[in-house]
C-alpha cells in the first residue's frame, strides 16, 4: 500500500491562499466586535433619559428616584432621597458608559457605569459615603 501525497508544490500554491483567508475573517471579525461594542455603549448611554429608581448605602442609606433629561453628554434632571429626605437638582455627564454627577445644593457626588437599563458606582458628600445602584424603570 502506497500514501497518497499531494505534490509539495501545490501545498505551497494554497498556504498564503489560506493564510490570506485566515487574515481577513480575523479582520471582519474584528471589524463586527468593534461596532457592537459602539452599538451597545449608544444604546446604554441613550436610554438614559427618564425614570430611575434605586438604593444607596453607607454614611446614609436609603431609596431614591432620579428623573433624567439628556442633551449630548450632559446630563440635567432631579433625584428624590428619602434619608435626608428631599428633592434636589443634579447635573452631569456620560461618557463610554461612565456616569457622573452631583446635587451641588447639599454636595454629593456620583460616578459609576451604566449598563443598559441598570447604573451602580460609588458616592461621597461632606457626611461620608457609599455605594448606590439604579434600574430605569419608564
Amino acid at each position: 500500500m502506497t500514501d497518497v501525497q499531494p505534490p509539495r508544490r501545490m501545498i505551497t500554491r494554497r498556504l498564503p491562499a489560506l493564510w490570506i483567508a485566515a487574515v481577513l475573517a480575523l479582520a471582519c471579525s474584528g471589524t463586527a466586535l468593534a461596532a457592537a461594542s459602539v452599538s451597545s455603549s449608544h444604546v446604554a448611554t441613550k436610554s438614559l433619559a427618564g425614570k430611575w429608581k434605586g438604593h444607596y448605602s453607607g454614611a446614609f442609606s436609603g431609596r431614591f428616584t432620579i428623573r433624567w433629561r439628556r442633551s449630548g453628554s450632559l446630563l440635567h434632571g432631579t433625584i428624590t432621597l428619602s434619608n435626608p429626605a428631599g428633592k434636589y437638582g443634579i447635573s452631569g455627564s456620560v461618557n463610554n458608559g461612565k456616569i457622573k454627577f452631583g446635587a451641588v445644593s447639599v454636595g454629593a457626588k456620583y460616578k459609576g457605569r451604566v449598563r443598559g437599563t441598570s447604573m451602580s458606582g460609588t458616592w461621597t458628600s461632606p457626611q461620608g459615603g457609599g455605594s448606590w445602584s439604579a434600574t430605569k424603570s419608564s
